[in-house]
C-alpha cells in the first residue's frame, strides 16, 4: 500500500489530537504536551535503561485505566516529572479526568529525559516544570514549533545538538504520526557527516534530502560521551486506529524499531528511552490481523523520520555544549 505524509507532516495529523511547547531560553529546557478532544487508549513501552516516569504502571493492559487525558515529554530529569501536575490541574480545571464518584482525576502518564548539564541555568527556587506543563497545555493546538522547542529545547545527542521532531504517514483510512524529544546517548548522524542514518525512510525531502551515507565508515565500538542518567529519548506514536490496550502496547514495542534505525547506539544501559503509543479509535481496523502488522511499520517509519527532523530543526543558543546540525551542514 502507498503511504504518503500527513498535510503537516506532524503527530497531529491525525485528528483530534493536539500539542503544545512551554520551554524557557535561559533554562534552555520545557516541556511538551499530547492531548485530545476526548480521552483516548494509552501505552508505553521501555527499553533503555535508566527510564524517568510518572503513572505508566497505569497503562499496562492489565490494570483499570485504559485511556489517558495526556502524554508528557519533559526535560529537567526528576524535576520534569511535576510537568505532569501542571497538566493534571489544567486538565481538572477543564473538567476532564477519569471519574471517581462526583471527582474527575486526569490521567496524565509522563516521561523525562536528562538536561541539566547543557549550559543552561538550573539554579531555580521553585521549580519551573509545573509552571511549563501547564502552559504547554494551554498552548495544545494542531501546529508547533520542532527542534529547539519544548521538551527538546536543550536536548542532545552524542555529537550534535538534538531537539523535538515530529512526522506522520497516512496509509489507506489510517493515519500514524511520531512526536519525540531526541536527548540521545547516541548519534542520528553518521559520524560527523551530514547523513541521517534514518535516510532511508526520508519523505519529501523533510531532513535535508542529502541520502544516505555513500561511503559509511567500518563499524567501531562507540565511546562513552556522558555518564549514567545523561541521556534519554522520549516519544509518543499515535494513530487514529481502533486498538486495544494491548495493541496498543503492541505498537509502542515495535515503533522502538524506529528509534534504533536513527540512532546509533540506541537502548543503552545509560539512555531511559520510552515510547509511548496513542489511539484515538475514530477508524476500525480495515483487517484485524494485517491492520496491526502495518501499523507497527508505520509507527517504526514515522519515529525514525521524526527523530531526524529534530535533529535537522535544532537551532543554536548560547552556550550550547555542541553544535547543530544546521550550523555545521546548513544552508
Amino acid at each position: 500500500m502507498q503511504i504518503t505524509t500527513g498535510p503537516r507532516n506532524l503527530i497531529t495529523d491525525v485528528p483530534g489530537l493536539a500539542v503544545g511547547n512551554a520551554d524557557e531560553a535561559g533554562l534552555k529546557s520545557g516541556v511538551t504536551v499530547l492531548t485530545a478532544q476526548a480521552p483516548f487508549t494509552a501505552a508505553v513501552h521501555v527499553m533503555g535503561g535508566a527510564p524517568g516516569s510518572v503513572e505508566t504502571d497505569l497503562l499496562a493492559p492489565d490494570k483499570l485505566v485504559t485511556q489517558a487525558d495526556a502524554l508528557v515529554l519533559s526535560g529537567g530529569s526528576a524535576f520534569g516529572l511535576a510537568a505532569a501536575d501542571g497538566v493534571r490541574a489544567g486538565l481538572r480545571a477543564r473538567g476532564r479526568g477519569f471519574a471517581v464518584g462526583d471527582q474527575r482525576v486526569p490521567i496524565v502518564p509522563g516521561a523525562i529525559l536528562f538536561d541539566l548539564l547543557n549550559g543552561g541555568a538550573k539554579n531555580w527556587d521553585e521549580n519551573p516544570y509545573r509552571a511549563l506543563g501547564a502552559a504547554a497545555l494551554d498552548a495544545a493546538g494542531p501546529d508547533f514549533a520542532l527542534g529547539s522547542a519544548g521538551a527538546g529545547a536543550g536536548a542532545m545527542t552524542g555529537t550534535l545538538k538534538g531537539g523535538l521532531g515530529s512526522a506522520s504517514l497516512r496509509a489507506g483510512p489510517i493515519t500514524v504520526g511520531a512526536l519525540v524529544a531526541v536527548n540521545a546517548l547516541g548519534s542520528a548522524t553518521v559520524a560527523t557527516g551530514p547523513h541521517f542514518w534514518a535516510a532511508p525512510f526520508e519523505m519529501d525531502g523533510e531532513f535535508g534530502a542529502r541520502g544516505p551515507c555513500p561511503a559509511p565508515p567500518p563499524p567501531a565500538l562507540p565511546r562513552l560521551a556522558a555518564g549514567p542518567g545523561q541521556a534519554t529519548t522520549i516519544a509518543i506514536v499515535a494513530t487514529d486506529a481502533t486498538l486495544d490496550q494491548a495493541q496498543a502496547t503492541r505498537l509502542a514495542v515495535a515503533a522502538h524499531d524506529g528509534l534504533a534505525r536513527a540512532l546509533v547506539p540506541a537502548h543503552s544501559l545509560l539512555d531511559g528511552d520510552l515510547v509511548f503509543a496513542a489511539a484515538t479509535g475514530a477508524q476500525p481496523l480495515p483487517d484485524p490481523l494485517e491492520t496491526p502488522f502495518q501499523l507497527g511499520h508505520a509507527a517504526a517509519i514515522c519515529l525514525a523520520r521524526a527523530i531526524a527532523r529534530a535533529v535537522f530543526h535544532a537551532c543554536p543558543a548560547p552556550g550550547d555544549p555542541k553544535p547543530c546540525w544546521q550550523e555545521l551542514h546548513g544552508g
